[in-house]
């Protein structure tokens, strides 16, 4: 990355950021080259790399910078942008990535730019969205702008394995002090815009079967394990897979439009059935030594997801009642969370939509996740987050890619954001 701040200092407007964002637009691209050039892969997750190119960045801009590591291959780095308020607007981005096998990609896995397109891994998720983050705290500084409220800007490791290197690391060191957050987490699907305001809650079992072994040929003398395990699966399938789930009044609004979101690339039906029922994976099953035997035991791992309002150890006291049921099977380990949300008209995520809507000219639809990450640790440690930017369904496939345009609306959206939610915030 070079270290000069780039091109001349634009005029300073009301909208000078924003301006300034879109008429370098060039030198965002390259930032985001420079992101993609360094390869995070986890596992192993090491970030020092691209951190000390961030680092080097952001060095001749006026803003404080701290590197904070638990484990010093994936360190964090944070960075804060003075406002004009003590309220405090929080942005994060994962550094890290999912690998790639460079053999399925015909394009480099590590950056590329072809035509309105910048491809790499992590192109979408996130480093395209990193680079807008970074991108606004220079058109701030580019532009003499004190934003309305003071910036935090969080750069994380160890997403992708959910480590605890990362965010965990940050708010158990009281790093993280915010009003509300948006996460880069890019949110679009095909041509539909929108900002995730809540995520599932889920249940993570695994069970074991136990059973008695004998002759292949002679399976009636047996018990197998295998089967047990099997029918215990379809049993929680058929009492919880099938009970609707009593969603509140609150929730309402955010299932209709995620069904609304999610129906053109999975069917109505499916979208509505997805928020409505709990899903019931099998996710692992493993079990006998070879196909002449009966199984003595086998094991399974099943994931249960549950829409946000829906108590969970509720659900999850039922299933364990359901298990004791299924003669030969136990429940070995559980692990399980409680999905949370945000209230669609909430300040933030008022400021969010209205913002990227007015950005982009499009619909931005108020949804839950399908699963759960990084929003739910931080609603759950007391701060308002949602998830927005602009990016493509290549997430984690081959030739991920993400259109210019959307890197220079995310950043426009990023610089205006910090004025419509001090807006929202004093309505």
């Amino acid at each position: 990355m070079d270290e000069d701040t780039g091109p001349s200092r634009a005029a300073t407007t009301a909208d000078g950021p924003a301006e300034y964002v879109r008429a370098n637009r060039e030198e965002l691209v390259s930032l985001a080259l420079d992101l993609l050039a360094v390869d995070t892969s986890n596992p192993p997750g090491d970030t020092r790399e691209i951190v000390a190119a961030i680092e080097r960045f952001l060095d001749p801009l006026p803003v404080e910078v701290e590197r904070f590591a638990v484990d010093p291959a994936k360190p964090n780095l944070l960075v804060r942008v003075p406002g004009a308020s003590d309220r405090t607007l929080l942005y994060t981005g994962h550094l890290d990535t999912v690998p790639f096998d460079d053999d399925a990609w015909t394009r480099d896995p590590l950056g590329e730019r072809a035509g309105d397109r910048v491809y790499g891994r992590g192109a979408t998720d996130m480093k395209g969205a990193v680079a807008s983050m970074l991108f606004a705290v220079l058109a701030f500084a580019a532009t003499d702008a004190d934003p309305p409220v003071d910036l935090l800007f969080a750069f994380v490791s160890d997403e992708e394995v959910g480590g605890d290197a990362g965010l965990p690391a940050l708010l158990e060191g009281g790093r993280l002090g915010a009003d509300a957050c948006v996460i880069g987490e890019p949110t679009c699907e095909e041509s539909r815009r929108s900002v995730t305001v809540a995520d599932r809650g889920s249940i993570w079992l695994t069970l074991e079967a136990s059973g008695e072994s004998a002759h292949g040929s002679r399976p009636a003398l047996g018990v197998n394990a295998i089967d047990r395990l099997y029918d215990a699966v379809e049993t929680i399938r058929e009492r919880f897979g099938t009970e609707r789930l009593a969603v509140g009044a609150e929730m309402e609004p955010i299932v209709e439009e995620s069904v609304e979101y999610y129906a053109p690339s999975m069917g109505e039906t499916t979208a509505r059935d997805l928020f409505r029922y709990p899903s019931v994976n099998l996710g692992v099953i493993a079990g006998g030594d070879a196909v002449n035997t009966v199984p003595k035991s086998a094991r399974a791992e099943v994931d249960v997801r549950l829409t946000a309002g829906v108590h969970t150890p509720d659900v999850l006291a039922g299933i364990r009642e359901c298990v004791t049921d299924c003669e030969g099977v136990t429940i070995a380990d559980v692990s399980w969370s409680v999905g949370t949300a945000e209230a669609p008209d909430s300040p933030l995520v008022e400021a969010v939509a209205s913002t990227a809507a007015a950005v982009t000219g499009d619909r931005v639809f108020r949804r839950s996740a399908t699963g759960g990450g990084d929003a739910k640790t931080l609603r759950n440690a007391g701060i308002p987050t949602v998830e927005f930017a602009l990016g493509t369904d290549t997430v984690h496939a081959p030739d991920e890619y993400v259109p210019v345009d959307a890197l220079v609306d995310n950043a426009v959206v990023y610089v205006r954001l910090p004025a419509t939610w001090r807006a929202e915030i004093d309505r």
